[in-house]
């Protein structure tokens, strides 16, 4: 089963001290936000922590890529948005593509796929119920 959709998540944040160098936000952060976001989506998608949709479910989202670009810096004390869009969903697989906004301007653009994973790390099918609510 392969759905197309786009249904935005709004994930805000504020840019500290430990995230910057020399004032501007360190290029690897960005993975750690669009990360946050992308677990507070399934978080509220499922109505289910991570720990709860493995041991309930025995599922496990991991990433099996991520292409980044970096538009701009973010620096600090800025308020940012992560904006997450499921481009395309599979039982097995999820794309997305997730922007960080500062005041509306695109600052990073990511496309990530992630695999849907057991807890041996094999392949797992989504239930329909789950299908349906990402």
């Amino acid at each position: 089963m392969i759905k197309i959709m786009s249904k935005s998540h709004i994930y805000k944040l504020k840019v500290f001290v430990e995230d910057v160098d020399f004032g501007r936000v360190f290029y690897s952060r960005y993975l750690q936000y669009i990360e946050r976001a992308r677990t507070e989506l399934i978080q509220e998608r499922f109505g289910l922590t991570l720990t709860q949709l493995m041991n309930e479910n025995d599922i496990m989202f991991v990433v099996r890529s991520c292409n980044i670009k970096y538009l701009k810096s973010a620096n600090f004390e800025d308020t940012l948005n992560v904006e997450t869009n499921v481009q395309k969903k599979t039982n097995v697989r999820l794309n997305l593509l997730q922007e960080v906004k500062r005041s509306g301007e695109v600052l990073v653009i990511a496309e990530v796929e992630l695999a849907v994973i057991n807890r041996s790390g094999s392949i797992k099918k989504l239930t329909k119920e789950l299908f349906e609510k990402i």
